[in-house]
């Protein structure tokens, strides 16, 4: 048993002292270099010179918003933990419309009783990717729910980022190449292989995206992270938002050996595997060598997966060289992987 002291008690989010000395512990280790202000107002502030900076001018540029909730079981899995994949989360959904993330707000809603340890393990992993990602998380808040209202812990996240020139899922165009940034599916793998105790050495692919997108975002007509859904899910929407017909290549398939046989193993759709720190995307056949030697400078196994071409849907041409439809995902998909 935890000592009351080690323990998160409803008085941490009362806004009292506790509360106070909390946050306290939580700026101290989120503490970095930024140039948004009055962090630990009610609300932060980004001066309009900064955002200058990015590029951005009144009537030009482009401010993009976006917010997600986390839910994840199990909290700490091979490769990350809630907070890792709530940073990374927000940070790759501003990245894949062709925006630079510039701060992050962060609000965490916790059961009294969870361990104060594994809470301040999480804000430590939420720190370490607004370090390497260079976003800094600028404002939040943090409650407390009585024991067996909640699960555990949930992190809302929300980003804020500017861009010149937004990409969207309906720009795909017939000839295009769909390429992955690397192998997809493996966060799934991760949580399964924690829920079912099966033996893998797979882990999450959960990293941000941002630095690598900003380097291509110029090449992709089209862009999306294969969360929730997985790669079935985000292709179809592509293809359909795009009028175009969207052929997989079954030999180019972007799955690990491991991650096929969970799926075989569980009965689950692979497509439908999800992932928190890849890509897809459609690229023009001009620029798909320029986007691949970039990409592989991060991934080695960023690849072409599949083509788009004039009709409609989205198939696997199988290696016996049939076409199998590949359609939006049904019914009840994975809970509580992200």
């Amino acid at each position: 048993m935890l000592h009351t002291a080690q323990k998160i008690e409803l008085d941490h989010g009362g806004g009292g002292y506790k509360s106070w000395e909390l946050l306290k512990e939580i700026r101290r280790i989120l503490k970095c270099k930024t140039e948004w202000k009055n962090c630990e107002d009610d609300a932060a502030v980004l001066p309009t010179e900064t955002l200058m900076k990015t590029g951005f001018k009144l009537g030009k540029g482009n401010l993009v918003f976006t917010t997600d909730a986390f839910i994840v079981n199990p909290i700490f899995f091979p490769g990350g933990d809630i907070g890792k994949i709530a940073v990374c989360g927000t940070i790759n959904d501003l990245s894949v419309m062709g925006a630079e993330p510039l701060g992050i707000s962060l609000s965490i809603v916790v059961e009294e009783g969870f361990s104060k340890k594994d809470f301040l393990q999480i804000i430590k992993s939420i720190n370490k990717v607004s370090q390497k990602a260079k976003v800094p998380i600028v404002t939040g808040d943090t409650k407390v729910m009585e024991k067996g209202k909640i699960d555990k812990i949930e992190i809302t996240t929300a980003g804020i980022g500017t861009a010149q020139n937004i990409i969207s899922n309906n720009g795909a165009k017939p000839d295009d190449f769909i390429i992955s940034s690397g192998d997809l599916g493996d966060h799934t793998v991760a949580l399964l292989s924690e829920r079912f105790n099966y033996k893998t050495k797979i882990k999450s692919d959960c990293k941000p995206l941002n630095l690598e997108i900003k380097k291509t975002s110029r090449y992709l007509n089209a862009c999306k992270d294969p969360t929730r859904g997985g790669l079935a899910a985000n292709i179809v929407e592509i293809a359909k938002k795009s009028k175009v017909k969207i052929i997989l290549e079954e030999k180019f398939l972007p799955y690990k050996k491991e991650a096929i046989a969970l799926s075989e193993f569980l009965g689950i759709d692979i497509f439908s595997f999800a992932s928190e720190g890849r890509f897809i995307a459609a690229v023009s056949p001009k620029n798909i060598k320029k986007v691949l030697g970039i990409l592989k400078q991060f991934n080695p196994k960023a690849k072409i997966i599949g083509k788009a071409e004039k009709g409609k849907g989205v198939f696997l041409k199988t290696n016996l060289g049939g076409l199998r439809p590949i359609e939006m995902p049904k019914g009840k998909l994975i809970p509580r992987i992200c």
